[in-house]
């Protein structure tokens, strides 16, 4: 099922497309290849390597890290059997704020079709009052709702008859240091940077399928070092969140208390339930570590990670959901990463948190290589999902133009609205009326973007 895509003989070799993923735990890069009968792909590697120099999420030592990365490649690029030389990277890591704003336009005293012209000029309207601190950049611009003369609920305005468009956006906020931190890294590595994508957005894409993204859910990625939330309702994000506590966490917790070397406690922390305590108070787990005889007692185990998990959830968690301001989540939680494969942890949540929860697989496991299409792999594989929705739709998750190949040097001076997205959206409308280059239409906008140094 999975072929190398320089198995063709004779034909000109496959556009790939690959999604780079960069956790606490390991590096993820996932390869797609396009297919030519419509305008989705199919994936055809996962190559992966123990990750180096990140930590809760953030790169901590970048040397490390681009070693990781490259040997993350290389194991893709074995696996599909062509050279790597552009991705778009998943990242979590450091402080994310979420700030609802909204817009208006006039589209004449006659009712006449939406045209992508609109559509960019709402957009402006609403990012006019997004005030962005100097230490920080718009990640993301995300339409949340449209509304025409009044109508709420509209999904995809564009042809659409009305008189006036109202938007309400959703740019999502990281520290800029972080931002350009990952560039660096990627760029050591000798790749491009096609695009950045925050780790809770990819993660809900892999995770979530299409009626539960409609319906409301939550997305719960609990990985080595971070914890991503991600709540969807009416097939879009709502919040998008990043909490600096994961596995690892549960692991600290385990040796410091029951006295174990850490890569010990990793490995037992997932032998135990915790929804139910042991049946046998007294049953116990022995095992031979560094020539020393170790006996844990499961009851104590049970209670270490169970309280670390009641933490997470209730303390952390439970807040940034309330904070999206979606009152009915029918889908519930769907939880995914690494953490999620603990025994028990969906009927914990449920008791919690008073939702239906589920452990989720990504929804296009079956696409890919076995033993690399776990819980873990979520984030990785909606990376891929996320590039396909943008070309599909170039205005459901606008970037930060500073992701192109140059890096940060194209920052200064630039709109939210990318060019090329400008250029997509014109098609869609050939009777637009265009004056000189459509780029400038949006030079009025106020710096929403500060320079990262």
């Amino acid at each position: 099922m999975f072929r190398k895509a320089s198995g063709y003989i004779g034909e000109k070799e496959p556009e790939l497309i690959v999604g780079l993923d960069l956790g606490t735990s390991k590096i993820t890069v996932v390869v797609a290849e396009r297919d030519l009968n419509d305008d989705g792909a199919q994936i055809i590697g996962v190559g992966q390597a123990p990750s180096s120099g990140i930590r809760k999420g953030m790169i901590v030592n970048l040397d490390q890290a681009v070693r990781s990365v490259r040997q993350a490649i290389s194991d893709a690029q074995n696996m599909v059997g062509q050279d790597i030389r552009e991705v778009t990277v998943s990242f979590g890591g450091g402080e994310v704020t979420n700030i609802r704003s909204r817009g208006m336009v006039s589209l004449g005293r006659v009712a006449r079709p939406v045209m992508s012209l609109d559509i960019e000029r709402v957009i402006e309207a609403a990012q006019a009052d997004v005030a962005v601190p100097a230490n920080q950049s718009i990640l993301h611009t995300i339409p949340v709702e449209y509304s025409l003369d009044g109508n709420v609920g509209i999904d995809d305005p564009l042809g659409m008859t009305a008189m006036r468009l109202d938007i309400q956006l959703q740019s999502v906020i990281v520290p800029s240091a972080t931002i350009q931190n990952v560039l660096n890294c990627v760029d050591k590595a000798g790749l491009d940077v096609a695009g950045l994508v925050l780790k809770p957005l990819s993660s809900a894409l892999g995770a979530l399928s299409p009626e539960e993204s409609l319906a409301g859910a939550v997305v719960i990625d609990i990985g080595g070092g971070t914890t991503s939330i991600a709540v969807f309702s009416d097939g879009r994000p709502k919040h998008l969140g990043i909490i600096p506590i994961g596995g690892d966490h549960i692991s600290n917790d385990v040796g410091s208390v029951l006295k174990l070397p850490l890569n010990k406690a990793e490995e037992i922390k997932k032998e135990v339930s915790v929804f139910a305590p042991p049946e046998d108070e007294d049953e116990t787990i022995d095992f031979v570590c560094n020539d020393r005889d170790y006996s844990v007692c499961k009851l104590d185990l049970h209670e270490i990670v169970k309280c670390r998990l009641e933490e997470l959830f209730d303390v952390l968690v439970r807040p940034e959901i309330k904070t999206a301001g979606i009152a009915l989540l029918p889908a519930g939680i769907i939880l995914t990463g690494g953490v999620s494969k603990t025994e028990g942890i969906d009927g914990l949540l449920l008791d919690l948190m008073d939702l239906p929860a589920r452990v989720s697989f990504p929804v296009d496991a079956n696409r890919m290589p076995p033993g690399r299409n776990t819980q873990e792999y979520s984030s990785a594989a909606g990376i891929i999902r996320y590039i396909i929705e943008k070309e599909r739709d170039p205005f459901r998750y606008l970037e930060n133009p500073m992701i192109t190949k140059n890096g940060s040097e194209n920052i200064k001076g630039r709109t939210l609205i990318p060019e090329p997205l400008i250029k997509i959206g014109s098609k869609k409308s050939s009777g637009e009326k265009k004056e000189g280059n459509s780029f400038d239409i949006f030079q009025g906008i106020k710096n929403l973007f500060k320079e990262l140094f």
